[in-house]
C-alpha cells in the first residue's frame, strides 16, 4: 500500500464528476429556492421591499438563473476539487484547512465570472428595474469585486467548516459519511457563513442594484456599506438576514445533498484512481 505523501489522484476524472455533480446541484438548488432568493434581494433593495415588488412576481428574474447555474456550480467544483485532488496528497493533513480556503477562494474567482452577469439580470428584474437597452459588458460586471468579496469570504468559512464538520462525524461514527449526513454538515456550515457575511451581501445588492449612471466611487463595497449604515445602521447592515440564512441551509442542505448523490454516480461513470508519483512521472 501506498503511502500517504507517496499518492497522486487522478484530476481527469475528478474534473469530470465535479463537472456533472456541480451542474446538477447549482440547477436543483437556485430554480428550487428562487423565491426565497427574491424577497431577500427586495428586502436589501434601496427602493424598499413593497416598492420593489413586495410578494408579486417572486419568480421574476429565473431566467438567467436556469441559463447560468449550472455553468457557476460546474466551473467551482471543478476548480475547487481538482486543486483539493491535486494538493491534499502531497500536504500533511494538518494543513488541510488551509488547501480547502485557498481552493475555494480561487474556485470563487472563477465561478464569479459566470455568476456576475446571471447575478445582475437576476437582481434587477427580481427588484422590477426597466431596463431601456440591452446592458453592456461593464454593465453586466458590475459588482464582480463586490461579488467576489461577497463569496470568498463566505466559501473560506463554508467550506472549511463543511470539511472539518465531515471528518468530526466520520471520526465519530468511524465510517464513511453518507451523502445526506454530508448534507447537513453543508447546511450548517452554510447557515453560519451566511449570517456572517450578509452586510456584504447587502452592499453587493445596492451595487448591482444601482442607477447605470452611478459613478464608480459611489459602487465600492465599503463605501456602500458606510451608505447604508449611515441610512439604516446595523439593521440595515443585516437586511434580509432571515431569508437569506433560510435559503443558504436549506438551499445547501438540498445542493449537498444532490452534489454528493450526483458524485456518487459520476464516479460510477468515471472512476477515480490513486496513481504513485513515481507512475505519475511516467
Amino acid at each position: 500500500m501506498l503511502e500517504e505523501k507517496e499518492k497522486i489522484i487522478n484530476t481527469k476524472n475528478v474534473f469530470l464528476t465535479s463537472l456533472i455533480s456541480g451542474g446538477m446541484a447549482g440547477t436543483f438548488v437556485d430554480s428550487a429556492l428562487f423565491p426565497l432568493d427574491t424577497l431577500k434581494t427586495r428586502l436589501q433593495s434601496e427602493k424598499g421591499f413593497l416598492k420593489s415588488g413586495g410578494f408579486k412576481g417572486l419568480y421574476n428574474g429565473i431566467g438567467p438563473v436556469l441559463i447560468g447555474a449550472a455553468p457557476t456550480a460546474a466551473l467551482f467544483f471543478m476548480t475547487y476539487d481538482s486543486v483539493k485532488a491535486m494538493l491534499q496528497p502531497r500536504i500533511s493533513e494538518k494543513y488541510h484547512s488551509f488547501i480547502h480556503m485557498g481552493a475555494a477562494s480561487l474556485a470563487e474567482l472563477v465561478a464569479c465570472l459566470v455568476r456576475v452577469p446571471v447575478e445582475v439580470k437576476k437582481q434587477r428584474k427580481q427588484a422590477l428595474i426597466l431596463e431601456k437597452g440591452k446592458l453592456g459588458i461593464r454593465m453586466l460586471y458590475r459588482g464582480y469585486w463586490s461579488t467576489v468579496l461577497r463569496d470568498m469570504p463566505f466559501s473560506l468559512l463554508q467550506f472549511p467548516i463543511w470539511e472539518y464538520f465531515k471528518k468530526i462525524w466520520a471520526r465519530y461514527s468511524n465510517r464513511e459519511i453518507k451523502p445526506t449526513e454530508s448534507a447537513l454538515c453543508g447546511a450548517i456550515a452554510g447557515g453560519i457563513s451566511a449570517a456572517a457575511t450578509t452586510p456584504l451581501d447587502v452592499a453587493k445588492t445596492r451595487i448591482m442594484l444601482s442607477s447605470s449612471t452611478a459613478c464608480a466611487s459611489e459602487l465600492r463595497i465599503f463605501h456602500m456599506l458606510q451608505v447604508v449604515y449611515k441610512e439604516h445602521g446595523m439593521r440595515g447592515l443585516f437586511a434580509g438576514i432571515v431569508p437569506r440564512v433560510t435559503w443558504i441551509i436549506i438551499g445547501g442542505f438540498i445542493f449537498f445533498g444532490v452534489y454528493e448523490h450526483s458524485m456518487v454516480i459520476a464516479k460510477l461513470i468515471f472512476p477515480t484512481r490513486t496513481i504513485s508519483y513515481e507512475d505519475h512521472r511516467q
